[in-house]
Parts: C-alpha cells; structure tokens; sequence
C-alpha cells in the first residue's frame, strides 16, 4: 500500500513543487491538499492520510491549533511533519510540543522530503539536534528541568534516549549500540513510559528542556 499524504500550506507555489515532489514516488500518494489548517481535519476525516505534510504559519488556522485538534479528534491520527521557512521559528517548537512527529524546512532537497515522509510513516522522529537544542533553551518549559531527574532510567534507556536526542533511528540506535531492533523497540517504549511521553519526539524534547542532553553529547 503507498503512503497517502495531504499536503497543508497556503502558498500555491509550495504546494505545487511538494506534491510533484511526492506523486513522482511509487510508493508515495498525495490525497489532498489545503491552503489552511482550518480544512485539516474535514479532510483527514475523510482522506485518512498517513502523513500531514503541514506548515505551520497560516493566516486562519496555524499549524499548531491544526495539529493539536487532529490528534485530539481523529482516532487514529495520522504522523505530521511540519514544513517550515525557519528552523528558529517558535512556531515550530509549539507544532512539536503539540505532538508533531518533526521538521524539515522548505528549502531542503526533494529526496529529503521524500526520506522525510517515509521515516515520519515508519514511526521515527524527523528532528535535527542543533535546532532542537536551540528551541529548547529558547523556548522550553524550564520546570522540565528537574523532572527526568526524577526517573529512574536505567543505563541502556539512558543510552538509546541519548541516542534518540542525537537525531538516530532505531536501526542506528542499534548498530551503534550493538543491538538487536527488537530490543531498541522495547528500550524506546520503556522511555516513553517512564517520560510519560506519547512519542519519541516528545521524549527528545524532554531530553533537552530537563538538560538531560546537550548538543556535544557524545554519539555513542
């Protein structure tokens, strides 16, 4: 089965390069598209998209009111990757604490937005570790700072978490590792539940926001 994709931005010009982008993969199907959130969840309703492809600077309806009524109204929702001009913008940093499952800004390349898209369906965090430092120390919640203090990870969790705040996906977490992906898996779970995250990207942002993990943190 492709990968269905509705497409939310409110320059023609964007959506027209993002759906060639996308309707020249074979495994990839673009299903709709809107110039504003405020026709994102009629059309997930009914179009039932994998991925929203949605940026988050609108003039009725951003993208942050957008993906926050989603995925508090559709079962199940779908992953949402944020399109942005600016990997500084505040906006982004909402859309992700909302429960985007990552970024990528306009100007990247076709064949990132396509790796892009494919990495948010399998369930990976689409997020680039500088930028995500950076938005955290900006903007993030200051009291997380001394909650993750307060869980108990265990030296693995505290590794692949680690890992996960580095930007890598479960098969780099566990070649770097030396470990199975099944066991990454259930590493990954364990963290969330601890964290009380609902993603890993929320578990990233936890990282960073507690302090947890800096930019210079070692990859291994």
């Amino acid at each position: 089965m492709p990968i269905t994709v509705l497409l939310v931005d409110d320059e023609p010009l964007v959506l027209a390069g993002l759906r060639a982008v996308l309707e020249a993969q074979s495994d990839i199907r673009v299903v709709g598209a809107a110039a504003d959130g405020a026709a994102v969840i009629p059309l997930v309703r009914q179009l039932r998209p994998d991925v929203v492809a949605m940026d988050v600077r609108m003039p009725l309806l951003d993208g942050i009111e957008a993906t926050r009524a989603v995925l508090r109204t559709v079962v199940p929702p779908p992953k949402i990757l944020v399109v942005t001009t600016f990997e500084n913008d505040e906006y982004v940093y909402q859309a992700l604490c909302a429960g985007a499952h990552g970024f990528l800004l306009k100007r990247a390349r076709p064949a990132e937005f396509v790796h892009a898209v494919r990495l948010i369906h399998e369930g990976e965090s689409l997020l680039f570790p500088a930028a995500v430092r950076a938005l955290a120390a900006e903007y993030g919640d200051r009291s997380a700072r001394d909650a993750l203090a307060e869980v108990a990870l265990t030296a693995r969790e505290a590794s692949v978490l680690r890992l996960m705040a580095q930007g890598m996906s479960n098969a780099e977490i566990a070649h770097q590792l030396v470990i199975g992906s099944e066991t990454v898996k259930s590493h990954v779970s364990s963290v969330l539940t601890k964290l009380q995250a609902r993603d890993r990207t929320q578990a990233v942002i936890t990282a960073y926001e507690s302090g947890f993990v800096t930019i210079s943190a070692p990859r291994s």
